[in-house]
């Protein structure tokens, strides 16, 4: 009896020592499991904040594995042996695996739900810490906004700033480092008006609202004065505005054109260079800033001279010339002031410069130009003529800024115009400093910042009308639009679609207006009927078709003077036309319109016998022609009708030259244009039609 409890008593202790052993193993292995579970997530958690804490938490798990496998050796060991210790155990052996088959399982199935567990935590709070709050300044949409938010924190009242910690300002970048303000021209509406910022703000102030063009502005050496051309009192007259008093005079009383003012360097009695037509030519002319003076002529070439720029050292004047054949700049010198002995600094016959201006320390000169179809900014040496420029960026009228370490200038993208900052031979990247919904040009850059009685005024309110037009649109019983009358318009179908008539009719009473002559009251074409054949080599597809597309007339290019003068434009992907229209011959008195600047395309030259002429589909004109012109193209464009660009075979086929054709597509493609006036079926094979399927 004693004997059977003993072995009893035996075979019990070796059960429970093997299911503790046992258990012990299974822990180790899932305990390895886990870790290394755990050490994948959190080594990639860790691989992305930083390759040090990588290297770190290798080490670290590395020990930890190596830890638990030992354990688990050990473990396994010590079952073994105590298991091989004697016969009573192995007697024992099978009872006692059956006892313990399921424990292993559910000690690893608990083993992986707290794993489970803390992986899910783990997860979480790797979730909230890449989604916390964030105490960066809020993005900005840079198609309305500048980038950079204000550095200006003077309107924090004292209180908050004691009692509330206030967030540090977001730096400038290095390209915006020298600060001041800027000055620029936004069209809005059919409207140019002055508008200003200082560096870093987000808030845009309009300094002009006449109902008349304000443009052309120039900063004062102290940054005091803003000059600028405008033809608020009816003609383009010179005018300087005080921002400190917020007084403007008029500077120049001419009945003739005067625009493009820019300062002279003298703080204590500067001078004004600008660009005025007398005598039906465009050349510079210097004024005092006060007006003490009569203003004195500085060019007397036959071809036109405009867009002038005063050197820093105040020696030299850079302005842009046909004098060569072409648009490039020139050099005047005040040490010989011979117009004959102004220096040709740019010799490009292959591009057409425009807007110069002077670094800081006058040894450069950046200015824009088109070169295969994309504006760019150059800068050339300014004592170096023929040298080869370095193209600094994509845009047009390039600005230094005060200390000469960056340029700003326009880029224009669908939609509006963004005013870049780009560093110039040092670090940084280009920087937005303000973007608009239209159309803007001409930023010039000041040292001084605007001043705090103007900034805390918030600007001028808008002067411009909320609407050039109002579309009336009505629709018929199958849902298709009707075709609207264009007023006492004489064309072959006096009709535009219902849905783009108010446009074109406000659009010719604005051009009556300018031109002082009606110059859409009679087109070439209008509307199209869908069965209208065309001619050899016309578009099929032709916008005439779809009411949303009108023809001036094509024979105005001819006359002694003609009517309308074409300017060719090369884009990136296609070539357009810009149209100038002549004001009536009775108002060419400088209250309509201003002076070409611009080499027209001459057309007829394929008529000449000038075989080159006839393969190029024509040849540029000898000389600017005189007289005052409307830019038709832009004024268009206002309205929202936009010039058509040419087919890729318009110098053998006059058919598809297109300057005489413009639209409003209203971001419709022809098809869907057509499918407003037309039902998918009327329009036969004009449309696409789905492929029939096999059954």
């Amino acid at each position: 009896m004693l004997v059977r409890v003993i072995r009893l008593v035996d075979k019990t202790g070796n059960a429970v020592l093997k299911l503790v052993l046992a258990e012990t193993s299974l822990l180790a292995q899932g305990l390895h499991v886990f870790v290394s579970t755990i050490g994948r997530i959190v080594t990639i958690v860790l691989y992305v904040v930083g390759r040090p804490v990588w290297w770190l938490f290798q080490q670290l798990w590395k020990s930890v594995n190596r830890t638990a496998r030992t354990a688990a050796q050990q473990s396994s060991k010590t079952a073994t042996q105590t298991i091989r210790s004697g016969m009573a155990r192995r007697a024992a052996r099978a009872e006692i695996q059956a006892s313990v088959t399921e424990d292993p399982l559910r000690v690893q199935n608990r083993i992986l739900s707290a794993g489970f567990v803390v992986l899910l935590m783990i997860l979480g709070g790797v979730v909230l810490w890449a989604t916390r709050p964030q105490t960066t300044s809020p993005q900005v949409n840079p198609g309305t906004s500048p980038l950079l938010a204000s550095t200006d924190d003077s309107t924090i009242p004292d209180t908050v700033a004691l009692s509330t910690q206030v967030p540090t300002a977001t730096p400038l970048p290095n390209v915006l480092q020298a600060r001041g303000s800027i000055a620029y021209v936004v069209r809005e509406r059919g409207q140019d008006d002055l508008w200003a910022i200082n560096i870093g703000s987000p808030n845009p102030i309009r300094i002009t609202n006449s109902p008349s063009d304000e443009r052309d502005p120039s900063w004062s050496p102290d940054g005091r004065r803003l000059a600028y051309a405008s033809r608020q009192d009816g003609n383009w007259e010179l005018y300087v505005y005080d921002l400190p008093s917020g007084q403007t005079v008029r500077l120049t009383y001419e009945l003739s054109f005067q625009g493009a003012p820019r300062w002279s360097p003298d703080t204590a009695s500067p001078y004004l260079v600008y660009e005025s037509y007398q005598g039906e030519n465009l050349d510079i002319y210097l004024v005092p800033a006060d007006g003490s003076q009569a203003p004195l002529r500085v060019t007397d070439h036959p071809a036109p001279d405009f867009s002038p720029s005063w050197s820093p050292g105040g020696r030299s004047i850079a302005f842009v010339s046909w004098r060569d054949g072409n648009q490039d700049i020139f050099l005047f010198s005040l040490d010989d002031p011979r117009d004959s002995a102004s220096v040709n600094l740019t010799q490009t016959p292959g591009l057409d410069e425009n807007y110069p201006a002077w670094s800081p320390d006058g040894r450069l000169l950046a200015y824009s130009a088109v070169d295969q179809g994309i504006e760019k900014v150059f800068v050339l040496a300014a004592n170096e003529p023929g040298a080869s420029p370095q193209v600094i960026a994509r845009g047009r009228a390039p600005s230094w800024s005060p200390d000469g370490t960056s340029l700003i200038y326009a880029v224009d993208s669908v939609g509006g115009t963004q005013l870049v900052a780009t560093p110039y031979q040092q670090t940084g990247i280009s920087t937005l400093v303000i973007g608009t919904n239209f159309a803007a040009s001409n930023p010039v850059w000041s040292g001084q910042p605007l001043p705090a009685a103007l900034v805390t005024s918030g600007g001028l309110a808008s002067g411009v009308p909320q609407a050039l037009f109002i579309e009336q649109e009505a629709r018929q019983s199958d849902g298709l639009y009707r075709l609207g009358a264009l007023e006492s318009v004489e064309a072959p179908i006096p009709n535009l679609s219902d849905r783009v008539n108010d446009s074109f009719n406000a659009l010719r009473r604005r051009t009556n207006q300018v031109a002082a002559w009606d110059f859409l009251g009679r087109l070439e074409d209008a509307f199209w009927r869908i069965d209208r054949p065309v001619q050899p080599g016309e578009e099929r597809r032709n916008w005439l078709m779809t009411g949303r597309a009108f023809a001036i007339d094509r024979q105005l290019i001819r006359g002694f003077p003609p009517q309308v003068e074409v300017v060719k434009e090369d884009g990136e992907l296609d070539t357009r036309w810009r149209i100038y229209v002549r004001v009536n011959e009775d108002s060419q008195d400088g209250q309509f319109g201003e002076p070409l600047r611009r080499m027209p395309w001459d057309f007829l030259s394929r008529e000449s016998g000038d075989l080159d002429a006839y393969n190029a589909g024509g040849r540029l004109r000898n000389q600017v022609p005189t007289g005052y012109y409307i830019d038709f193209t832009r004024l268009a464009l206002d309205y929202g009708w936009e010039s058509i660009p040419t087919g890729t075979d318009w110098r053998a086929n006059q058919f598809s030259i297109n300057y005489w054709l413009f639209r409003a597509a209203t971001d419709l493609t022809w098809e869907q244009a057509m499918l407003e006036l037309y039902t998918r079926d009327q329009l036969g094979g004009f449309v696409a039609t789905p492929t029939p399927q096999p059954g």
